[in-house]
């Protein structure tokens, strides 16, 4: 009785917020201990994510942490493919995104079976083409600058306000491209272009995005600005991940990118019991 009981709460808490879970094939990207070495290796994570109550995973495969170089397209896919097509094989229930930018990459990995592209430059015209024509669904991210160069200074006349409106113009052009209103999900970006306070802000603030009528996705597991307030290294931010993971719920957030499933999945499950007893 106790484990259904475990398993109903666990489903609500399901039923309110997607945990989207890091699938990182690329060898450079900023937490070492979450790059996937082989293919045995995705496997491994991605059936302990599921297990853990990942409902998406989110399948990278060029690293865009700050100061990151671009790879090339041929590169880009060689990675990928295998990944996609086993992982369509292995987990038909789950959303399979996959992290890019490049329409070429987009359209290859859409055939072998993605759901979903998850593009942090809001998506190009070409791009946002490509996903409708395969009848996918479209993360949209803001970023400030490029990957390259984004933390040299970034500066807003109003954070909040234009994000908003570079997100808004993003989902016009994404439902004019024939992309389906309710395959089109929106990301603030944190840590990219955006300083600690600008990150802190944007966090608070995150239900003013929910006026955009799109379920809204919260990336900021581990990032630098966790570590710049906790004084950490990236393979200590468990916690602070986590604290901005309950922010995130509390401000309405829809999906929750995370390098963590099962210690954020308990954390917020609890969290929610707790919340509710409490309102």
């Amino acid at each position: 009785m106790k484990m259904i009981a475990q398993d109903k709460t666990r489903k609500r808490f399901e039923d309110e917020v997607a945990l989207m879970a890091i699938i990182n094939l690329s060898p450079d990207s900023f937490y070492e201990l979450s790059r996937c070495a082989d293919m045995e290796h995705v496997l491994r994570q991605a059936h302990k994510f599921r297990e853990e109550g990942a409902r998406i995973f989110d399948i990278g495969a060029e690293s865009s942490r700050p100061g990151a170089s671009p790879i090339s397209k041929r590169a880009e896919i060689n990675r990928l493919v295998p990944v996609v097509s086993r992982l369509r094989k292995e987990f038909p229930d789950v959303q399979l995104s996959v992290d890019t930018y490049k329409p070429e990459v987009a359209s290859v990995v859409l055939a072998e079976g993605a759901d979903m592209i998850n593009d942090i430059t809001g998506g190009s015209t070409e791009m946002l083409e490509i996903i409708a024509q395969n009848q996918a669904g479209v993360i949209l991210m803001h970023m400030q600058g490029k990957p390259e160069t984004m933390q040299n200074a970034p500066a807003y006349d109003d954070l909040i306000v234009d994000i908003s409106e570079f997100l808004k113009e993003s989902i016009k052009r994404a439902e004019v491209a024939g992309i389906k209103e309710e395959k089109i999900w929106i990301d603030p970006g944190i840590g990219f272009g955006k300083t600690v306070d600008q990150n802190l802000e944007l966090i608070a603030q995150l239900d003013k995005f929910k006026e955009l009528g799109k379920p809204v996705l919260l990336g900021a597991s581990r990032k630098s600005f966790i570590g710049k307030i906790l004084e950490q290294e990236v393979a200590d931010r468990l916690e602070g991940s986590i604290a901005v993971a309950i922010m995130g719920y509390l401000k309405g957030v829809n999906i929750l990118r995370v390098h963590d499933v099962g210690a954020t999945q308990s954390a917020l499950t609890m969290f929610s019991v707790l919340w509710k007893k409490s309102h």
